[in-house]
């Protein structure tokens, strides 16, 4: 069958399997989900010593968690593996110098015991757990308000003490849940996590074999899909090999309307936050080689370690998420060859919407941590969780922001959405950027009081589903619609594309959210669905290498009608995909699935290889995606001659953005985390966080070496981007429509 254009129809299959995929995902991933609500560790509402006498109760708990959050100390150490890596693992260093409070190696086996009675609602401690409780809150309390700062933090950073005494509650009943078995099983709450030899914490059996079973699922898979692109050419970019006209088919003669002139202003603001945020990187870096001053200056009184990471993490969400946004508004009424009446108006609304979140967050952030708004932190302020750090109102007022941007994306894609031939494309476009502000729902599913793993479930259903489930399957669209507006591919592979990327991403990707939980009390079954599922995540990624090349072979392809190469034009944005696929494949699946094995993940969570695995991947695969958004806009906001004065700062940027980015990888973050990982493994995990041990020898060094690659990246590469951005918008000359002119 063949639609009104003469193009051949896609099959209604694969719509329907991209649906059966989804269905079958989410019902596992929701399985999983209520599990962790009876699988998180009990908050008991008493604490006992060997006598019955009440050491803290649920409150001091639960207070203890507020004071965790507020002061954002997820942002500066790790709780169970998650969080920032300057501070220590609060978890594996009480653990630590409990077992050595313990002492006796009889002490340290009864640890293993659990002693709380649901009936009762009671935990009893034993003696020298209640003796290593009263220590520490001593040792706690010097650390975070003594004479010494802690690293990254201003001096007397908790000066309050009812906090701290909640705090190390807060503390001791975390560090239970690592060591205390589950009852009935022989591992704790956390899979014996983590490696600590002194009280038998050691990788469980579960552990061991779902690494071994992911390794089969993973070939199985890739031989698999490699079989599938053997047999069925026409998959991926190249599509059937239909001729074509590559000539910038939709946009040759187009007439930029109000609303995409007015997209000018976003990019603007794009490469300003990528500023403002590699510079915070520069600053955290440099923190983990000299935490006590920035070259003499005290830079923890102004800007401490936890508020710098926490707006390095969101500002990289905003400008990336603006990139796309702007990218969304000025592709829609392209898409739809229609501009309706108002959308300059919306859009303008949007942006003002987005600017207030922006800053009210950042402040808010910033005076929430600091103790300057009382009860309102939470809503205000700093909520605590890493990625999701924005106060509960910022987050609504974003979610409000995200559903003007859909109204505003379906008013301009309507026609062409009824639009023989157009219309199934146009509805992906649609339906892939509602999932964004649907699925960013779960930020909102949790309070300051709810048990660390329940928060910790739904936040990685933003953290992974969202970012890199659906902010993927949207990248996808994008890159779809922009190659078959610049008329580089025809609808039905467009669609096929992303129809085909739907099923590979989510097939794998929904289910695999659960690594990230495989030691934060859920259970075996998470583990050995989610080992198995983001194994199977490696497969698309694997692709990326074929993506790449038809990249190349679609840029250089002759027009069918007048013999002539794209070369020129979006060459660029291309460029920038290019770079997509290659990080893609390196950061997201060579990287991601070293330390989404179980075996691996236990001994290096929270080690320099998540942080290498997380500048790979979401710098680049994300941002470089929504720098190809960036510059194919502004490309398409100047005529041939005035975009030779912009391009010179766009190839600068490319090139040291990858280099400097490269160069990161090879010289600290990689080495830099098989270092940690083997004093992980030698010397236990609590070791391999100390202060002591990121201050020493080879892994210091390396730390040091990586300002030059710091250096390469902001200089040669930030910097000639919002170069681009700012000669961009001020030398705009492409046609426009006039007031009262249709855009078609």
């Amino acid at each position: 069958m063949s639609d009104t254009t003469g193009q051949a129809q896609l099959s209604p299959w694969w719509r329907h399997a991209t649906i059966l995929v989804m269905i079958a995902g989410f019902s596992v991933l929701s399985l999983v989900t209520v599990l962790t609500y009876t699988n998180a560790p009990p908050i008991p509402g008493s604490v006992t010593d060997a006598t019955g006498a009440t050491l803290f109760d649920r409150q001091a708990i639960l207070k203890g968690q507020e004071v965790f959050l507020k002061y954002g100390l997820m942002e500066h150490g790790t709780l169970w593996g998650h969080g920032a890596y300057l501070g220590p693992d609060y978890t594996a260093e009480y653990l630590h110098r409990l077992a050595e409070i313990c002492g006796d190696a009889e002490a340290r086996v009864a640890l293993k015991q659990n002693r709380y009675d649901p009936s009762s609602d009671t935990l009893a401690f034993t003696a020298c757990e209640a003796t290593s409780l009263r220590a520490q809150r001593g040792e706690w309390a010097e650390y975070f308000r003594g004479t010494t700062p802690a690293p990254g933090l201003p001096a007397a950073y908790i000066r309050d003490s009812a906090e701290l005494e909640n705090l190390v509650a807060y503390f001791a009943w975390a560090t239970w849940a690592t060591v205390a078995n589950r009852p009935g099983k022989d591992y704790s709450y956390t899979n014996n996590w983590p490696y600590e030899p002194l009280v038998g914490n050691r990788p469980t059996s579960s552990t061991y074999l779902w690494s071994a079973m992911s390794l089969i699922t993973l070939l199985g898979g890739i031989g698999a899909i490699l079989f599938c692109f053997g047999k069925f050419d026409y998959l991926g970019w190249g599509g059937d090999g239909t001729p074509a006209h590559y000539h910038d088919a939709a946009i040759s003669g187009w007439r930029l309307t109000p609303s995409q002139w007015g997209t000018g202003k976003y990019f603007v603001v794009v490469a300003a936050l990528f500023l403002l945020q590699g510079l915070a990187g520069g600053a955290l870096a440099h923190y983990r080689v000299e935490p006590g001053s920035f070259y003499g200056l005290d830079l923890a009184a102004l800007l401490p370690y936890n508020l710098l990471r926490t707006w390095h993490l969101q500002l990289a969400i905003f400008w990336i998420a603006t990139a796309w946004v702007a990218g969304g508004l000025f592709l829609a009424p392209l898409v739809g060859r229609h501009e309706p009446k108002g959308q300059r108006l919306g859009a303008n609304v949007l942006f003002v919407a987005l600017v207030v979140v922006v800053l009210g967050s950042l402040l808010g952030e910033a005076l929430g941590i600091n103790g300057r708004l009382g009860e309102l932190w939470f809503w205000l302020g700093h909520q605590g969780s890493e990625y999701l750090d924005l106060g509960r109102l910022w987050q609504m007022l974003l979610a409000a922001g995200l559903v003007l941007w859909l109204v505003l994306m379906f008013r301009a894609l309507r026609p062409a959405m009824k639009a023989a031939g157009r219309s199934e494309l146009a509805s992906l476009f649609l339906y892939s950027a509602a999932a964004i502000p649907i699925f960013y729902l779960p930020a909102l599913f949790y309070g300051p009081h709810t048990n660390f793993a329940v928060i910790d479930n739904w936040r990685f259903w933003i953290i992974h589903l969202w970012v890199e489930g659906f902010f993927e399957l949207f990248a996808t669209v994008l890159v779809a619609t922009m190659f078959h507006q610049m008329g580089l591919v025809s609808v039905t592979t467009a669609t096929r594309v992303v129809y085909l990327d739907a099923i590979l991403y989510l097939g794998a990707g929904i289910v695999g959210t659960g690594h990230h939980w495989y030691f934060t009390g859920q259970g075996t079954l998470n583990m050995g669905l989610a080992s198995a599922f983001s194994a199977m995540e490696v497969v698309p990624l694997t692709l990326l290498t074929l993506d790449a090349w038809d990249f190349v072979k679609i840029k250089d392809r002759p027009c069918a009608e007048c013999g002539s190469s794209f070369a020129g034009g979006q060459m660029w944005a291309i460029y920038f995909l290019m770079a997509v696929g290659f990080w893609n494949f390196v950061g997201a699946g060579v990287f991601g699935f070293l330390i989404n094995l179980p075996i691996v993940s236990y001994f290096e969570v929270g080690t320099l290889l998540t942080s290498n695995h997380g500048h790979s991947a979401m710098f680049g695969v994300f941002g470089m995606l929504a720098l190809a958004v960036l510059v194919f806009c502004l490309r398409a906001m100047q005529t041939d001659a005035v975009w030779q004065r912009t391009v010179k700062h766009v190839r600068i940027g490319f090139w040291g953005l990858n280099a400097g980015l490269a160069l990161m990888v090879v010289s600290d973050l990689f080495p830099g985390g098989v270092l940690q990982l083997w004093d992980s493994l030698s010397n236990g995990y609590w070791h391999a966080r100390r202060l002591g041990y990121l201050m020493g020898g080879t892994f210091h060094l390396l730390e040091w070496v990586r300002i030059v690659a710091d250096s390469v990246f902001l200089l040669f590469g930030v910097v000639p981007i919002l170069m681009a951005a700012l000669v961009s918008f001020t030398r705009r000359d492409a046609p426009r429509v006039e007031p009262g002119v249709s855009a078609s």
